[in-house]
């Protein structure tokens, strides 16, 4: 809203300094500062109002080291997250953008499943909070809706480089840099594949074979690995919500490098500079991505060990969620293995785990299990580990997979 009012000022009064507002990276700058603040104000009150109401956490007993020290902790603080994500988003982004218009229905959405979830476990005092099938009707219904607006929106393009961007000097002796050359921005389901050096991929190839009539129902490819995505991503983020600020700076750690990828990926020079993808009107996204990595952020001032404040579901699966899409948006999921690692290993223990004590169950009348217990971080508690070296060295392999997304852009 901020845009458009100072956009306004400039045009009309041409007002000093209004026109600052045309950039990306102050309006990136002014949104994580601004999250930041609003988590840090409005958070303390927050935590205050959950404890008179007592929304607090009941935690089972698992057998873990100072886990009854969290029984009673507020938790449903991911209201924190989305109150630091969407009031500078609708402050500072061009909210006309597809882009943005999509992240911002994905953080309500899942944020309000996440919240029915809490408010079920802790007004209804259900434990279990709501049925899985219903989480996953969810996240199928946000995969449909992110799908077909990346499909069907005609602001969905990307353009096709024809020459690359050239310096010369002219017979003055003045250094000219020409811009590179690209195609009309076109409608496409392609995709980057990491460590190739063709690097991209199109999802239509997958049934292109069948015939020319195919390309009026690519959607019904498109969208199902859409909604795999999202709720795959989501639920892992959900599962690394286990033990305080692991979830939440490692999503801040995700969002400084998606962040990254969606500036180079809207810049013409950039993508043509590093070979990549160039993607119009994502370069807008670093404003939202901005406001996502001040909100974790902000949150985690609040949520590191001991927690003041647990995010409850309502902050885990919206993380999750705006991780998914964002990544899709910029056509960077099939790294999400990569920069969204600590989720996958999360999501693989409980699977290995699960699979494992199904089969030796059934095997031998018992089951038996490899990993002391899943997800993976309570295995490392089962070993005696403080939350706090835990969380740490997750933090560092976070750090770690990100710059090693970052060397795809060039190791190919």
């Amino acid at each position: 809203m901020l845009y458009y009012l100072f956009e306004y000022l400039n045009e009309t009064y041409d007002l000093p300094g209004a026109g600052v507002f045309q950039y990306i990276t102050f309006r990136a700058a002014a949104a994580l500062i601004s999250s930041l603040i609003i988590c840090l104000l409005f958070g303390k009150s927050l935590i205050g109002l959950l404890h008179r109401k007592q929304v607090g956490e009941s935690i089972r007993d698992l057998g873990l080291a100072g886990q009854a020290e969290k029984a009673g902790t507020p938790t449903m603080g991911g209201l924190i997250i989305l109150m630091g994500i969407l009031i500078p988003t609708l402050l500072f982004a061009k909210l006309e953008n597809i882009y943005i218009l999509m992240l911002i229905i994905t953080t309500i959405w899942m944020g309000a499943v996440g919240f029915l979830d809490d408010y079920i476990k802790v007004f209804r005092k259900n434990k279990k909070g709501l049925p899985g099938k219903f989480k996953v009707v969810g996240q199928v219904g946000l995969g449909i809706i992110v799908g077909g607006m990346l499909y069907f929106n005609d602001g969905v393009t990307i353009k096709d480089r024809v020459s690359s961007a050239e310096a010369y000097i002219t017979e003055s002796g003045d250094r000219v840099q020409t811009l590179p050359v690209y195609n009309e921005e076109e409608k496409s389901l392609k995709t980057t594949i990491p460590f190739v050096k063709n690097n991209e991929f199109d999802y239509y190839s997958l049934i292109s074979w069948m015939g020319d009539w195919t390309k009026d129902y690519a959607y019904l490819l498109f969208i199902p690995i859409v909604i795999f995505i999202i709720t795959a991503v989501s639920n892992g983020a959900n599962l690394t919500d286990g033990i305080d600020g692991l979830a939440t700076g490692t999503s801040a750690i995700i969002g400084i490098t998606l962040g990254i990828f969606a500036y180079v990926s809207g810049s013409i020079i950039f993508a043509d500079y590093l070979n990549i993808m160039y993607i119009p009107n994502t370069g807008e996204l670093v404003v939202f991505i901005a406001a996502f990595t001040g909100a974790c952020i902000g949150f985690l001032w609040y949520n590191t060990h001991p927690a003041q404040v647990f995010m409850g579901d309502t902050g885990s699966l919206t993380l999750g969620g705006i991780i998914a899409v964002f990544a899709i948006a910029i056509r960077k999921e099939l790294l999400i293995p990569i920069i969204c690692g600590i989720f996958l290993a999360e999501n693989l223990s409980v699977i290995i785990q699960v699979s494992y004590f199904k089969r030796t169950k059934k095997k031998y009348g018992e089951g038996r299990r490899i990993f002391l217990m899943s997800p993976l971080h309570h295995h490392y508690q089962k070993k005696g580990f403080h939350e706090s070296k835990i969380v740490t060295r997750f933090w560092i392999v976070g750090i770690f997979l990100a710059v090693l997304s970052f060397v795809t852009l060039k190791l190919r």
